[in-house]
């Protein structure tokens, strides 16, 4: 992630390659991008062998909770970070904040984005590992445990990892899907509604909602597999989104705040697009879901 999240390429965004051109295979990637990708891989190899087992659930309030794969796939992730950068910092979704006070490098982790979906034996979920060193991210994950495929980022370039190897990721807005997190807190309420984009006319005429509830679709927007992502929300460090805002800033796409602001500043929230003029009709809209 760049140190002031707005919009653009990031820093050294990957050129895009042009339409029937074969992926791009990267096999240098960078020594924290590649712990990333070892962590993450490491819970999604531990939420994939618990999947459809009976689980215990820990209440978190609010109708949230915590099952059992998301706890042992946290051990799992830390488990590698520790053991490579036991001097970094860790905040994990379920154990907290551990390591030194202060730390400038601080690994974020989502051990199970999509709790819900899982518990439900839906195969919908992500593993984020994000590495926030100083100001920005500069290295981050997004698995998914069913197929195989990790999301990765050094800052620079974003790819995708299948087996062994790597394809740069190209944005695209051609699905015209739009995921749009319905999921709380929503410290805009009731100003600014992200449902109320799903009644609004235009949007309709250009776009079809989708709404996964992971954060692994931040990563499709990187990918070109969705138009966009739109959440409210205060992400700045988050578990959730680090790690898909990453991989959007380095693969090219458009990301702000709901407000059209950088992030984390403002109104805070996320859109995430694809492309420019998909940015500028989400945010036309957001503005029209506020009030």
């Amino acid at each position: 992630m760049t140190s002031h999240g707005t919009a653009g390429h990031g820093r050294g965004g990957p050129r895009r390659r042009r339409r029937g051109y074969p992926a791009r295979v990267i096999t240098n990637a960078g020594p924290d991008a590649e712990l990333a990708v070892t962590a993450a891989r490491a819970g999604a190899a531990v939420v994939r062998a618990m999947f459809g087992t009976a689980l215990d659930r820990v209440d978190k309030g609010g109708g949230d909770f915590a099952t059992a794969a998301d706890l042992a796939a946290e051990k799992a992730v830390v488990e590698v970070i520790r053991a490579a950068r036991p001097g970094d910092a860790v905040t994990g979704e379920e154990g907290g904040s551990a390591g030194p006070d202060g730390a400038g490098r601080r690994w974020l982790v989502d051990p199970l984005c999509g709790t819900l979906n899982y518990a439900a034996g839906m195969m919908v979920a992500a593993v984020n590992v994000a590495l926030r060193d100083g100001p920005g991210v500069t290295a981050a994950a997004s698995a998914d445990p069913f197929c195989g495929e990790v999301f990765w980022t050094d800052g620079r370039r974003a790819c995708v990892r299948a087996g062994n190897a790597d394809s740069g990721l190209v944005p695209s807005a051609a699905s015209r899907l739009v995921d749009v997190n319905l999921d709380p807190p929503f410290p805009n309420a009731p100003r600014f509604r992200a449902a109320r984009l799903l009644a609004d006319e235009a949007f309709a005429g250009l776009f079809r909602p989708r709404v996964v509830s992971t954060t692994l679709a931040v990563a499709w927007v990187a990918a070109g597999r969705r138009a966009a992502y739109v959440t409210d929300g205060s992400l700045r460090d988050s578990v959730h989104f680090a790690s898909g805002i990453a991989l959007c800033q380095a693969a090219g796409c458009v990301v702000t705040g709901i407000d059209g602001q950088p992030l984390h500043t403002g109104a805070g929230g996320l859109i995430a697009a694809a492309d420019h003029e998909t940015h500028a009709a989400l945010l036309r809209m957001a503005g029209r879901a506020s009030g």
